[in-house]
């Protein structure tokens, strides 16, 4: 009997420690502030839009620079002048690959 009592603690212990690892690695690919500059979109690869969920506090959209992540704040002309020159490089780059 001890025996079942010891297999289901360690059990349900090892599920708080997966949980908790999970949304803390959640938490970790979150923008939880705007970074004060951005890169010109000629050094930008891509970039991914975040929404506010349960780990994500603020809406943003992170650069994807050589080497790091930028946060910028999407209602910014700024950002949105970076998106679209990226979204115009990746349309030429896409119409070249058919061509």
């Amino acid at each position: 009997m001890a025996s079942r009592k010891t297999c289901l603690m360690v059990a349900l212990c090892s599920l708080v420690i997966i949980i908790n690892l999970f949304d803390s690695a959640q938490s970790a690919s979150c923008c939880l502030r705007y970074s004060k500059r951005q890169p010109p979109c000629k050094r930008i690869l891509g970039y991914t839009i975040q929404s506010i969920n349960n780990a994500c506090d603020i809406n943003a959209i992170i650069f994807h620079a050589p080497g790091r992540f930028v946060c910028a704040d999407p209602s910014k002309p700024l950002t949105q002048k970076v998106m679209k020159c990226l979204d115009e490089m990746n349309r030429k780059t896409n119409n070249n690959k058919k061509s």
